[in-house]
């Protein structure tokens, strides 16, 4: 073989040899990337779905307690505005109750928007319905959400009854669900909405001087 072809073919295989080990170092850079790439969207909606689920918890247990304490001021009979000596709490004034005076439907939704604030707003999703019945055996009441599964808009009954009723607070709060494709594991009612209630079933407390109980 001529020299110089046999040279030149030498260092052709040497260079062909360096490519070699220069493409089989870097044959997985980029590969991480890639992959992250293609977990990532699932990743973020289950991320998304998680924090969600975790949101609408905490709003249901703000909910309830907003609840109960709405229910304590029915029970008591401070919504009446009758109770002698009654002291109002910042929380009543901010609702907008006056001593001597009967608590307002409105003001008594007030009182519960001020308590879940600033988790839920104080719009059309917030729902308050509350009926009183003369004993335990007699109270009958419909459920919240329709034959079509949205919610029943003519529960917002505001009935706080009187010395000894029974009563029934129900408060609903209709939760847009936002994270994608998991929205049939989070909904639980029509239009992609959470149904968020809380309840608060008791008897009121004998709050007059006339009765000694109940």
């Amino acid at each position: 073989m001529n020299p110089l072809v046999a040279s030149w073919c030498a260092k052709a295989r040497r260079r062909l040899r360096r490519v070699a080990r220069r493409m089989r170092s870097t044959a997985h850079a980029g590969s991480a990337a890639l992959e992250f790439a293609m977990i990532a969207p699932v990743f973020f909606v289950l991320l998304m779905g998680l924090i969600e689920a975790g949101v609408i918890f905490f709003a249901q247990s703000v909910l309830q307690n907003a609840t109960n304490d709405a229910a304590r001021l029915i029970r008591t009979g401070q919504v009446t505005g009758t109770l002698p000596n009654q002291v109002l709490t910042q929380a009543e004034i901010n609702a907008g109750m006056v001593v001597g005076q009967a608590m307002t439907q409105a003001q008594f939704r007030t009182y519960i928007c001020n308590d879940i604030a600033p988790l839920l707003a104080c719009n059309a999703n917030l729902q308050i319905d509350v009926e009183s019945f003369t004993n335990f055996s007699t109270a009958s009441f419909p459920t919240p959400l329709n034959a079509d599964n949205t919610l029943n808009t003519n529960l917002d009954n505001y009935s706080p009854g009187a010395v000894c009723s029974v009563v029934l607070l129900r408060t609903f709060y209709t939760w847009t669900v936002v994270t994608p494709l998991l929205t049939p594991f989070l909904t639980n009612m029509a239009n992609n909405l959470h149904l968020l209630s809380a309840t608060a079933a008791f008897r009121n407390e004998p709050y007059t001087t006339g009765i000694s109980g109940c």
